[in-house]
Formats: C-alpha cells, sequence, structure tokens
C-alpha cells in the first residue's frame, strides 16, 4: 500500500467512524419494530408487549411489535439478519433459534454468531422433570438409579423432536449415562398429559404449562431443570440439588440486533432495555406469564451464546436428535 492510498484508507474510515456516531447521535428518529419469532398469544408474546411500551416511553418513539414465527425462530431471525444496521430493528429470538438450530438445520437463512451483534438477555422459563404417579421415583437419583436397572424400559415425554424440551432430556441421559427413550408429541400440553395418564414415565415441560397439574397432584415433581432454584417456585429443588450436579438447561430469550449496527445504539438498547426488565412492575408482569427477566450485557450474552452452541452442539451430535 502506498503513502496515498494508506491516507485515502484513514480518511475513509474517519468518515465512517464519524457517519456511525451521527446516526447514533440522531437515534431514534422513527419507530422502532421489535420482531418476535413466535406467534401471538403466548408466553413470550406477551413479555414483548409488556416490555414494548416501557421501552417506547424511554425512548420517545414507539416500539411495534411483529410476530414473524416459524421454523424454531427461523423466520424471524433470517429476516431481521438481512435488516438495515440502524438501530430500527430489533429481535427477541429464542435459545434453540441462537444456539441450536445452527446444529438442528443442514441450511440456515442466518448465522447466529455472523448476522447480530448482542443486545441483552431477556427472560427465562424454568423447565420442570416430572414424573406420573405410577412411577416409583421421587427425585431425579431415583430415575437414574431405575434406569440403569432396566435400561429402556423408562420413556420421556417432550413437546417434539428437536425442541428445546427434547434437548434438555437427552443432555440429562448423557450427563447420567442411562437410557431413557424419547416420545415426542405434538407440544408441550399432549406431553403432559401423557405423563399424567402414565403413557410414559416422565415429561419434560416449562413450569407455566406443567404447574397446575402439579398442584393437582396428578404429577411428581423431579426436579427443576435450570441450575438454580427458580423464583417462580423456590420450593422446587434443581436436579443438581436431587443426584445430577452440574445438569442446567432452561428455556432463555433475547434480543439482538443487526451485525453492524452502531454500538452507541447497541449500548442505548441494553441500557434502556436493562432499565425496562430490572422494573418492579416488569418483573411481577414477567412472573405472572411464567418468566424470570434475564437483564445482561451483550459481551454477556455473547459469551453465553457461545458456550450454549458449543453445548447443544455436543448434546445434538452425540444423540442424533432431528427437527420434525
Amino acid at each position: 500500500m502506498t503513502i496515498s492510498q494508506a491516507r485515502r484508507y484513514l480518511a475513509l474510515c474517519v468518515l465512517l467512524g464519524f457517519t456511525g456516531f451521527a446516526m447514533a447521535q440522531a437515534w431514534p428518529a422513527n419507530p422502532i419494530k421489535l420482531v418476535v419469532t413466535f406467534p401471538p398469544g403466548g408466553s413470550t408474546d406477551a413479555a414483548a408487549r409488556i416490555v414494548a411500551p416501557k421501552l417506547s416511553e424511554r425512548l420517545g418513539q414507539p416500539v411495534v411489535v411483529d410476530n414473524k414465527p416459524g421454523a424454531g425462530g427461523g423466520v424471524g431471525l433470517g429476516m431481521v439478519a438481512k435488516a438495515p444496521a440502524d438501530g430500527y430493528t430489533i429481535v427477541l429470538a429464542s435459545a434453540g433459534g441462537l444456539t441450536a438450530n445452527p446444529s438442528l438445520y443442514k441450511t440456515l437463512s442466518y448465522d447466529p454468531q455472523r448476522d447480530f451483534v448482542p443486545v441483552t438477555g431477556f427472560g427465562a422459563s424454568p423447565f420442570v422433570l416430572v414424573a406420573g404417579t405410577e412411577l416409583p421415583a421421587k427425585t431425579v437419583k431415583d430415575v437414574i438409579a431405575l434406569a440403569k436397572k432396566e435400561p429402556g424400559k423408562l420413556t420421556y415425554a417432550s413437546g417434539g423432536n428437536g425442541t428445546a424440551m427434547h434437548l434438555s432430556g437427552e443432555l440429562l441421559k448423557s450427563m447420567a449415562g442411562v437410557d431413557i427413550v424419547h416420545v415426542p408429541y405434538k407440544g408441550s400440553g399432549p406431553a403432559v398429559l401423557a405423563a399424567m395418564g402414565n403413557e410414559t414415565s416422565l415429561a419434560i415441560a416449562d413450569l407455566t404449562t406443567i404447574k397446575p397439574q402439579i398442584q393437582s397432584g396428578r404429577l411428581k415433581v423431579l426436579g427443576v431443570m435450570d441450575k438454580k432454584r427458580s423464583v417462580l417456585a423456590p420450593d422446587m429443588p434443581t436436579l443438581a440439588e436431587t443426584g445430577l450436579p452440574g445438569f442446567e438447561s432452561s428455556g432463555w430469550f433475547a434480543i439482538l440486533a443487526p451485525a453492524g449496527t452502531p454500538p452507541a445504539i447497541v449500548k442505548r438498547l441494553n441500557t434502556e432495555l436493562v432499565a425496562v426488565l430490572r422494573s418492579t412492575e416488569v418483573r411481577e408482569r414477567f412472573s405472572a406469564a411464567g418468566l424470570e427477566p434475564m437483564p445482561s450485557t451483550p459481551e454477556e450474552l455473547s459469551a453465553f451464546m457461545r458456550s450454549e452452541t458449543l453445548k447443544w452442539a455436543k448434546v445434538i451430535k452425540d444423540s442424533g436428535a432431528k427437527i420434525d
């Protein structure tokens, strides 16, 4: 590179940096679209609609929820990956879409690591391992003992092949060194009913779906699958406490922006979203929807996504899990 070329390159870098700074200074001057990779009516959609007006108040611009479900979150993520990196389109996506899909799908219209910049964690919905009333087990330690005594006899229900609950079951089997047969159903509701009717030995579902059946005594709780007890059900022990040290799995969600979004805009989004998620009102309304707020820094979310991607890639490869 000649001196003249180097000067032109330096001038271009300065110009691009100034342009990004100017854009961030003027932002937001227009409404912001929050793409939600879930259909309307579910708990995650409800949480997005709790946060959107609060974020709007802090930014001084409307925040419009746009539901784009499909392909395990791939439809919405693929759309936002191609959106302008100007801070006016952000996405609320699940753990599966961000960390498991690259190993489950042969082709994706997006790359979670390359096409996005993390903004903040959003919320988490704890998974619970439950048993039908006829299974002679009170803890996951009991289940492991039964499974080792009669390999392949016990079964667990999930909401479908390739779902987070399915992969959580495969992680459990791998860590415990047991053979428990997976039985996929079309949704968490039917999976829970299968365990209630003792069609399967076990079921894995999110706490919101399963809590009424637990309270009625029609299912036995074997443990929350997260690394710590849930604030939504503090009396429920974790699997790590009751026989499977180190086990950790939950349904979590995060907000990201297209790659190349100016850092100043990402920082502003993070600051305002974290303030909203930490507010007492939002915490209470999330709890009613079965979610725990999960605010984070962009750096924390980025590191968490990388570690989760590696974890689920190994589980998927070792188990041979496929998507429906």
